[in-house]
């Protein structure tokens, strides 16, 4: 004989983290309103299942329920528990002095973790999401987002400019394999990111377009997409205002990043970038808040001269003095700190 405790826990468990009501109910198991099932139901919605954390009453007396997502206990320690090693991304190499960003020295990057670029407009991010794709072509990444496709005849096709950036790099990065097929994967994703995740690859998303009314949903975009990655990393673009200290999103976008990274203008020179390590949550030695400047050359595609930069002693970083504009730093702010030692 079937129960309706039963039959009532089946219906549920399909219907963990939804708001159901009674009436729903009574028409899926069939109880007759009025009835002594009927009474049952009432009791077991209101008690027996409440105290067994299965649901919990909207406090309306109104006949809704939330059904609760469960949850089950992790064992943390146990034989042959495994441990997440550090996950091998390969940094952006500066391409005048052939060496690796030496932020790669001190970041550890680990399976599973996200990494935010906040950039403001024209400022580097496609450069340094490319760029990020190049050194880990052999990883298969997976590329989305609004800058690298077009709808054309009906079907997607490769923007022509992000083909242009392709073919300036081709020179020292393989993009196919022997066979004449692609080593990473484009997607013509712009939104609902999460879904079209590769799970255990590196998920380069450039960028994520939201309304100014609704930065706050970032939080959970990103989270979304963090825990889609497996053990895969992900690597998500955001917009950023001239002029402010976060991204937008603000502490919404800190909430799930792992590692986040700021790029900023540099000078009068629109190819000359300030990036600045904003957080990272696991280092080999001292590196939020460091700052760094850089020149994109050959089409915004290759990394020249990447050096640690620091706030100018002279202005102490407001880029003027009392005679106009600074002559330590030229109105930079910021003077590399090689000239400091």
């Amino acid at each position: 004989m079937e129960y309706l405790i039963d039959r009532l826990k089946d219906y549920l468990g399909g219907c963990q983290g939804r708001i159901v009501n009674l009436k729903d109910i009574r028409v899926v198991l069939e109880i007759k309103p009025g009835s002594k099932e009927d009474t049952l139901l009432r009791s077991h919605m209101s008690k027996t299942l409440v105290v067994e954390r299965i649901v919990v009453p909207s406090g309306r007396n109104d006949g809704f329920y939330k059904v609760v997502k469960q949850a089950h206990p992790v064992r943390v320690f146990m034989p042959n528990r495994e441990r997440s090693p550090v996950f091998d991304l390969l940094w952006p190499v500066d391409r005048k002095r052939d060496c690796e960003m030496e932020i790669g020295e001190a970041i550890v990057v680990r399976e599973g973790d996200l990494i935010t670029i906040g950039g403001v407009k024209s400022k580097g991010k496609t450069a340094l999401c490319l760029n990020i794709i190049a050194r880990n072509i052999d990883k298969s990444p997976v590329l989305m987002g609004n800058e690298y496709t077009i709808l054309s005849g009906g079907k997607f096709e490769p923007a022509p400019r992000f083909l242009n950036r392709l073919d300036a790099m081709s020179s020292w990065v393989s993009w196919v394999n022997d066979e004449g097929y692609d080593k990473f994967v484009l997607l013509p994703v712009r939104e609902d990111y999460a879904e079209h995740i590769y799970r255990d690859r590196i998920n380069v998303i450039d960028w994520i377009n939201l309304d100014g009314d609704r930065s706050y949903d970032i939080s959970k975009v990103l989270e979304s997409i963090k825990a889609a990655v497996g053990r895969g990393v992900g690597i998500a673009v955001t917009q950023k205002g001239e002029g402010t200290v976060n991204a937008r999103g603000g502490q919404f976008v800190r909430d799930f990043s792992d590692v986040e990274i700021l790029l900023d203008g540099y000078g009068d020179y629109d190819d000359d970038v300030l990036l600045t390590v904003k957080g990272c949550k696991e280092k080999t030695s001292p590196i939020v808040g460091r700052t760094y400047a850089y020149r994109l050359v050959n089409q915004g595609t290759e990394i020249w001269d990447f050096r640690e930069v620091k706030k100018c002693p002279q202005c102490r970083g407001t880029g003027y003095t009392r005679g106009g504009t600074c002559d330590g730093c030229s109105g930079r702010k910021f003077v590399d700190k090689e000239k400091l030692l």
